[in-house]
């Protein structure tokens, strides 16, 4: 009985938990985009809340990397131009 539980468990995890994976809505749908970031956010505030990430140090890091990739993305485009 407790293997089979286990084994639920696990396949509730593995078969709902996939990004894109049809699911039962109460409202609009959400694309994926909307869903894996709302599913960073949900992580982030649950690592925050433990103690183990620090929200304010993870915001300013990913400000950071954001800032980094549009600048490498728009000197991409820059050197596709020349």
């Amino acid at each position: 009985m407790k293997n089979n539980s286990k084994r639920e468990k696990s396949e509730h995890f593995s078969s709902d938990d996939d990004l894109g994976k049809s699911k039962v809505v109460t409202g609009k749908e959400l694309d994926q985009l909307e869903e894996l970031s709302v599913r960073l956010d949900t992580l982030i505030e649950l690592l925050s809340e433990k103690g183990i990430v620090s929200k304010k140090e993870y915001t300013s890091n990913v400000m950071m990397r954001l800032h980094e990739t549009s600048k490498a993305k728009g000197f991409e485009e820059l050197d596709e131009e020349i």
